[in-house]
């Protein structure tokens, strides 16, 4: 994992502490011949408590199972569209991971292999996933986790602006994955794989969404990035 070389000290602590709570308290499950696994574990656990690494861990209450399958799932039946807002489908849909409200969390092995020795890719489907997680645990998949009033107000300005913008295609070389202009809990998980994954490009590309990121997660991504950096850890 890339992402421990650029904590420091108390940091680390600090995650190493939170994975063990959240080893102790969440289900895993394996599916399609995939064998349980300590490294899986700990490495999806590691992941998503990076996420929380400044928040309570109250965060996570929706997580209840995580279903581990070697490589992305094929799933059928009626749900919503992946790519036009507000329309279902009944198409076969290949996803790499999927978070429902208040259900279970689906993640393949390979692409969390992948992403947590790739940082540089801003995909993660552990970050993407588990920031969804994040955004219900108020209830609610809205893009909009619980947060205080006044961040509240900020970040649903800031986030307007960059969603609609991505919406309408402004940018012809968008920083941001387009995946996140399908609604705006997409655009919460999008923007959270940035923040974590490329946090010094972002602050340059997109430094009001930056700060306001920065501000709920409690976390200076970028900082740490610039200070790993400069250790020569990245």
């Amino acid at each position: 994992m890339t992402h421990w070389s650029w904590l420091d000290s108390d940091e680390q602590a600090r995650l190493e502490e939170l994975v063990k709570g959240f080893l102790n308290d969440k289900r895993f499950e394996w599916s399609n011949g995939l064998a349980p696994s300590d490294e899986i574990r700990v490495l999806v656990a590691a992941s998503a408590c990076l996420l929380i690494l400044g928040l309570e861990r109250a965060y996570f209450r929706d997580v209840g199972s995580i279903i581990m399958y070697p490589t992305g799932v094929v799933v059928e039946g009626r749900r919503g569209s992946p790519s036009v807002r507000g329309l279902e489908t009944e198409s076969i849909v290949p996803i790499l991971g999927e978070a429902a409200l208040h259900g279970p969390m689906v993640i393949a092995w390979d692409s969390v292999r992948h992403a947590a020795a790739h940082p540089e890719t801003g995909h993660n489907v552990v970050y993407h996933e588990f920031a969804h997680k994040i955004d219900m645990a108020d209830g609610a998949a809205d893009g909009t986790p619980p947060m205080t009033a006044q961040l509240r107000d900020s970040w649903e300005s800031i986030a307007e602006v960059e969603y609609v913008k991505l919406q309408e295609g402004r940018d012809r070389h968008p920083f941001l994955d387009p995946y996140g202009a399908v609604n705006r809990a997409e655009f919460f998980a999008v923007a959270t794989e940035f923040f974590f994954d490329q946090p010094i490009a972002m602050k340059r590309h997109l430094p009001d969404l930056y700060d306001v990121l920065c501000a709920f997660y409690n976390q200076d991504t970028a900082g740490r990035q610039s200070r790993a950096s400069d250790r020569g850890a990245s």
